[in-house]
C-alpha cells in the first residue's frame, strides 16, 4: 500500500511485538514448568499444556499439583513467616522495592507472556496491566515502611493462601501479594490454570530479589488444587472468581476461622444521561465492555440508555463497533483479541445463541484459527432476562431504557451483583446523587475501569465481601495483636422456684417499634441463679425473624439520615438508660448472681455515648490516586444487621453492637441473650423514649440454636454478628453463603467487652464505596 492510499483510506497497519524473548524465557525452563516451593523450583511433574488462545499453539507445560505439593508449599509458608514478620515493616519494603524495580525493568518481558498466555490486546497488557502491578509493589512497599506507624496494634495473620482468575494473571497476583507481604504474611499462590506463566515468571523475579526462601510460595493447577489450599492449615483465603466458587469457598471454610476475603462477579450497569457527552460516553463504553474482550468482573455489560437519547446513542455505538479491529493480540493496532480458552468461547456462543432480544455484531472478519468473538449488542431485552441478569464474561454488551434517575436506579439494582457502576451525565451534581444510591462497592463517573492500589476495589451482595487496595485492603491482612481464650457455653439458670414478684413479668419482643407476642405461642422461663423465676420471655422462631427483617428493611430512611441526628439519639438514649441505671444493675444482678451489674450499666452508658461521638466523625477519605481528579472512599451502612448478642455480657454486649449499628446508619435484629434475655425486654423501655425510629431496632427472644439460621439464610439480611457462647458461627457462615452475606463471628473465642475498641466495631459496620471523579475539559 502507497503512502497516498493510506492517507485515503486511513487503515492501521500492523504493528506486530516480536513474541522472541518470551518465548526464549519458556525455553530456558525447557518448556516444562514445575511449582515455586520455597524459593526454588520442583522439577516438573504431570500436568497439563498452556496454549496460545489466539493461535491453539502450545507455549508450555504446567505441573498439576498433588496434595504433597500444596502440604510442603503451606508448610515452607508456615516456617518462613515469623522470620519475615519479624524483619519489621522497614526492613520488608526493601524486598518489596526491589520486587517493584524488577517488575519494571521485566516489563516488556511480562507484557508480552501475559499476551501470549492470556489473548489479551498487548497495549492492555503493555499500558495497564504490567504497570498497575508494578504500582501495586511500590504503594505497598510504602505501606511496610509504615505499617508499624500507621496500624499500630496489629500483626499478621500468618499464612495466606491466595487464589487468583485468568482474565488479570499478573495484576490480580500483586493485588494479593503485595499487601500480604507488607503486613508480614507469607503466601500460597494458585494462578488459574489457563494463565500460569506470568506468575512463574514472577518466582523467577522473588528469586533475583533475594525474597527469603517460603514467602512466596507458588503451585499450579486445576480448580482441585484451590480446593487443597482452601482446606490446607492456612489463615487466610483470599479469591478472586467466579460467584458460584465463591459460595463454595465460604462453605469450606465456615467454623474454620480463617479470615475470608471474596471478590466475584459482576453485571455492572453503565448508564447514560441525556445530557451525556455522548461520544466519550461510547468511547467510556468501548473500554467497559470490550477492554480484555469483556472478560472482567467490573464490566460495564449493562447498558442503561435515558430514553431521549436511545435511538441517537445506539446509531453511533453501532457505527464505532464497526471500526473495532480484531485479530493478533500482538499487533499494537488491535483493540479485541482472544477469547482465553475453547470452552468459555462455546459458553459465551450458547448464551447468546439462547438469548431473545434483538442482535447485533458488525461485519468484522475474524482470525482462521484461534478463539475469537465478534463484538456483540442485544437490545430489547426485559430486565428479568437472563442476559441482563447473568455474568456473561465476554464481549456481549445488553441494553434497555430508563425515564428517571430513579428508574435508571431501580434498573441498575436490579440483579443480585453489586461490583461496580458506571454514570454518565455533565451534570456532576446529578452523577454524585445517583452513586450513594448505587448498590456497587465502585463507582465511576463519566469514566470506567479507573484502578489504582490506594484506592480498594471489591463488591457487595454477592459480588463478594472485603476489599483490595487501600487502608481497608491493608487491613484485610492483619488482626489485633494478642491471643483469645476459649470461651465455655453458659446455660441458662434452671429452677422451679416461684416468681419473687407475683404480678406476671411476661416480656414480648419488640419489633418495628412495637412489642410484639411471639408467632409460636409459646413462652420461655428465665430463671436466677438460685432457681428463683424472674419472667417469661417468648419463643422466637423463623416467623418472628421474618417480621424482625421486614421491619428493619422498612426503616432504611434511618441510613440517609444525618450523622449528627443519630448521634443525638444515641446520647438520649445514653441518658434514658443512665436515668434507670438501678434497675438494670439489680437485673443483671438478679440474672447472674455477680454483683457487676454496676460495672456493666455504667460501661453500656459509656459506651453509648462513645458511638453517639463518632456517629458524625466517621468520614471518608480523598484517596492519592494518580489522576486528575479524586478517588473518594465512602463510608456507608451495610444495612440490615443481624445479631446474636453475648451471654456473658448481656446489656453491654447488646448496646455495644447496637450503637456501633445504628452510628453508621444501620438498623438491627438483635437476638437477645439466651440466659438474660430480661435485660433487653427491659433495655426497649429505653428505645420507646428515646426516639429511636420505629424498625432501627428489633428485639427478638429465644434460643440462639433456633435464630441463628433463619437470620443466616435470609435474603433481606445483609450482615450476621455472633457473639453467642453457643457453637454456631460454623453454622452461620456455611449458611451466609446462600446471598454471599458478610459474617462476623467469634469463633468460639472470648471478647474483652471491656476493651475501647470502638474503630474495629465502626470498620465492621460500615462499607467503603470507592467513587472516582475525573475533572476538567
Amino acid at each position: 500500500m502507497k503512502i497516498r492510499e493510506i492517507f485515503d483510506t486511513m487503515d492501521y497497519g500492523p504493528a506486530p511485538e516480536s513474541a522472541d524473548e518470551a518465548l526464549a524465557w519458556i525455553k530456558q525452563h525447557g518448556g516444562q514448568f514445575g511449582h515455586y516451593i520455597n524459593g526454588a523450583f520442583t522439577k516438573p511433574g504431570k500436568g497439563f499444556d498452556s496454549a496460545n488462545p489466539a493461535t491453539g499453539v502450545r507455549l508450555a507445560g504446567i505441573t498439576e499439583a498433588t496434595q504433597k505439593d500444596v502440604d510442603s508449599a503451606v508448610s515452607a509458608a508456615r516456617k518462613a513467616q515469623p522470620g519475615w514478620a519479624g524483619l519489621g515493616g522497614p526492613g520488608r519494603a526493601r524486598f518489596m522495592y526491589a520486587l517493584a524495580r524488577l517488575l519494571q525493568k521485566h516489563a516488556r518481558l511480562f507484557s508480552v507472556l501475559e499476551t501470549l498466555d492470556n489473548g489479551k490486546p498487548i497495549r492492555e497488557s503493555r499500558d495497564l496491566d504490567i504497570p498497575l502491578a508494578q504500582r501495586h509493589f511500590y504503594y505497598h512497599a510504602g505501606m511496610a515502611q509504615i505499617m508499624d506507624e500507621a496500624l499500630p496494634g496489629r500483626e499478621a495473620l500468618g499464612v495466606c493462601g491466595q487464589i487468583v482468575p485468568w482474565n488479570f494473571p499478573l495484576l490480580m497476583l500483586a493485588w494479593k501479594i503485595a499487601p500480604a507481604l507488607a503486613t508480614g504474611n507469607t503466601v500460597v499462590l494458585k494462578p488459574a490454570e489457563y494463565t500460569s506463566l506470568t506468575a512463574l515468571l514472577f518466582a523467577d523475579i522473588c528469586s533475583q530479589a533475594g525474597l527469603p526462601p517460603g514467602v512466596v510460595n507458588i503451585v499450579t493447577g486445576d480448580g482441585t488444587v484451590g480446593e487443597m489450599i482452601v482446606a490446607s492449615e492456612v489463615d487466610k483465603i483470599a479469591f478472586t472468581g467466579s460467584t458460584e466458587v465463591g459460595r463454595q469457598i465460604r462453605r469450606a471454610t465456615a467454623g474454620s476461622g480463617k479470615a475470608l476475603t471474596l471478590e466475584l462477579g459482576g453485571k455492572s450497569p453503565y448508564i447514560v444521561f441525556d445530557d451525556a457527552d455522548i461520544d466519550s460516553a461510547i468511547e467510556g463504553l468501548v473500554d467497559a465492555i470490550w477492554f480484555n474482550q469483556g472478560q472482567v468482573c467490573c464490566a460495564g455489560s449493562r447498558l442503561l440508555l435515558h430514553e431521549p437519547i436511545a435511538e441517537d446513542f445506539l446509531t453511533r455505538l453501532k457505527a464505532r463497533m464497526a471500526k473495532l479491529r480484531l485479530g493478533d493480540p500482538l499487533d499494537k493496532c488491535i483493540d479485541v483479541g482472544a477469547i482465553v480458552d475453547p470452552v468459555q468461547l462455546e459458553r459465551i456462543r450458547e448464551m447468546v445463541e439462547g438469548a431473545g432480544g434483538s442482535c447485533f455484531q458488525p461485519d468484522l472478519a475474524l482470525p482462521a484459527q484461534g478463539c475469537f468473538y465478534p463484538p456483540t449488542l442485544i437490545t430489547g431485552l426485559a430486565p428479568s432476562d437472563p442476559l441482563m441478569q447473568e455474568e456473561i464474561f465476554g464481549p456481549v454488551l445488553v441494553s434497555c431504557t430508563f425515564r428517571t434517575p430513579d428508574e435508571a436506579v431501580a434498573l441498575a439494582n436490579n440483579t443480585r451483583y453489586g461490583l461496580a457502576a458506571t454514570v454518565w451525565s455533565e451534570n456532576v451534581n446529578l452523577c454524585l446523587d445517583i452513586a450513594p444510591k448505587l448498590a456497587a462497592g465502585v463507582v465511576w463517573v463519566n469514566a470506567t475501569n479507573l484502578f489504582d492500589a490506594a484506592a480498594g476495589f471489591g463488591g457487595v451482595r454477592e459480588s463478594g465481601f472485603g476489599r483490595e487496595g487501600g487502608w481497608e485492603g491493608l487491613s484485610a491482612y492483619t488482626r489485633p495483636v494478642g491471643k483469645s481464650a476459649k470461651l465455655a457455653p453458659i446455660k441458662a439458670h434452671g429452677g422451679a422456684g416461684a416468681a419473687a414478684d407475683p404480678v406476671d413479668r411476661t416480656a414480648k419482643m419488640y419489633i418495628g417499634g412495637k412489642q410484639a407476642r411471639p408467632d409460636s405461642g409459646y413462652s420461655i422461663a428465665v430463671h436466677g441463679p438460685k432457681g428463683q423465676l424472674l419472667g417469661h420471655v417468648g419463643q422466637g422462631s423463623r416467623k418472628d425473624i421474618r417480621n424482625a427483617v421486614e421491619a428493619a428493611r422498612g426503616a432504611g430512611g434511618w441510613a440517609r439520615s444525618t450523622g449528627h441526628l443519630r448521634a443525638q439519639i444515641l446520647y438520649y438514649t445514653a441518658e434514658n438508660l443512665s436515668a434507670r441505671s438501678d434497675e438494670f444493675a439489680n437485673r443483671l444482678n438478679a440474672m447472674s448472681g455477680a454483683r457487676t451489674g454496676r460495672k456493666e450499666v455504667d460501661a453500656a452508658i459509656d459506651r453509648l455515648f462513645t458511638f453517639a461521638a463518632w456517629a458524625d466523625k466517621v468520614d471518608g477519605q480523598a484517596r492519592g490516586v494518580p489522576i486528575r481528579g479524586v478517588a473518594l472512599a465512602m463510608r456507608e451502612p451495610v444495612g440490615v444487621i443481624g445479631a446474636l448478642c453475648p451471654d456473658e455480657a448481656p446489656l453491654l454486649g447488646a448496646v455495644t453492637i447496637m450503637g456501633a449499628a445504628l452510628a453508621m446508619g444501620n438498623r438491627v435484629v438483635l437476638a437477645a441473650p439466651k440466659v438474660s434475655p430480661l435485660a433487653l425486654t427491659d433495655f426497649y423501655q429505653v428505645l420507646d423514649t428515646s426516639d429511636v425510629p420505629a424498625g432501627c431496632v428489633n428485639i427478638v427472644t429465644g434460643t440462639h440454636a433456633d435464630l441463628a439460621g433463619p437470620l443466616a439464610k435470609h435474603l433481606d439480611v445483609d450482615a450476621v454478628w455472633s457473639f453467642s457462647s453457643s457453637d454456631l458461627s460454623g453454622a452461620i457462615e456455611a449458611e451466609s453463603a446462600l446471598n454471599l452475606k458478610r459474617t462476623w463471628v467469634n469463633n468460639g473465642q472470648t471478647r474483652d467487652w471491656y476493651a475501647q475498641d470502638s474503630r474495629e466495631w465502626l470498620d465492621q459496620a460500615t462499607e467503603v464505596k470507592t467513587v472516582w471523579i475525573p475533572y476538567g475539559e
